[in-house]
């Protein structure tokens, strides 16, 4: 894996009592930096792409930034190939790897991040397609891409919003840890970081950290799930493959 990437990954756009981004915004602005003055905004996960990117572009340029949303571009690839930043939004995961496909945008975007080292900010379903695959994203599959696999920017799964199980519902369906160890059953499947609503993982090069207010829960095939708080190195995650499960 290059060493070049930065990442933002983002459980979700909006925390309980707080407007859009506002709980990571001071995150945004300190993983972009001076010198990113555009972002390029990926709004393929909802269908309604002008009203994602209008509220998105309202809240980039209350922080100093400029938005260009890639659905308004006559040549979505030549778009990725100039971008100063890449922001993918929440939505359907499904509908966001498809449309990735589709477009043939997959290959553009590793490149622009791993080889050329262009900030990457993505939250919920934006995290989850930066991942090695979308198979723990919690969302219903309304349509088919070509494949789960995804970006690959990092080794591992994500599971955004992840929650914790509520000792007092009488929900009998699986609790989300009940899914994540379904998933572990399969065989060389890696390693799963739930992260909870108002968690984000910084990576930069060969290092992960976590940052934000709450803590995540880390799967690993064959091992109990174990509890992480904010400022947790998880460097390893980074040289590990699923051929070591």
């Amino acid at each position: 894996m290059a060493n070049r990437r930065r990442l933002l990954l983002v459980s979700n756009s909006t925390l309980h009592g707080g407007g859009y981004l506002e709980h990571c915004q001071q995150h945004l602005q300190d993983f972009l930096g001076p010198n990113v003055k555009r972002i390029l905004f990926v709004p393929y996960a909802l269908s309604d792409r002008g009203a994602y990117a209008k509220m998105a572009r309202e809240k980039f340029e209350s922080l100093g930034y400029g938005l260009d949303s890639i659905h308004e571009s006559p040549d979505p690839t030549e778009a990725v190939r100039k971008a100063e930043a890449i922001f993918i939004g929440g939505g359907n995961t499904f509908r966001l790897l498809k449309v990735l496909y589709d477009n043939g945008l997959m290959q553009p975007i590793r490149k622009r991040v791993l080889e050329d080292g262009i900030p990457y900010v993505g939250s919920s379903a934006g995290t989850n397609v930066a991942t090695i695959s979308i198979n723990t994203t919690n969302d219903m599959p309304i349509v088919y891409p070509p494949s789960l696999a995804a970006l690959g920017l990092v080794p591992f799964n994500i599971n955004p919003h992840y929650l914790d199980p509520d000792v007092n519902s009488t929900h009998m369906g699986e609790t989300r840890e009940k899914r994540i160890l379904q998933y572990h059953e399969e065989p060389n499947t890696p390693p799963v970081l739930g992260l909870r609503e108002g968690s984000l993982l910084l990576v930069e090069g060969n290092k992960a950290t976590l940052q934000g207010k709450t803590g995540a829960r880390l799967f690993v095939r064959g091992n109990s799930p174990t509890e992480h708080k904010p400022g947790m190195d998880f460097s390893f995650l980074l040289a590990e493959g699923p051929e070591k499960h």
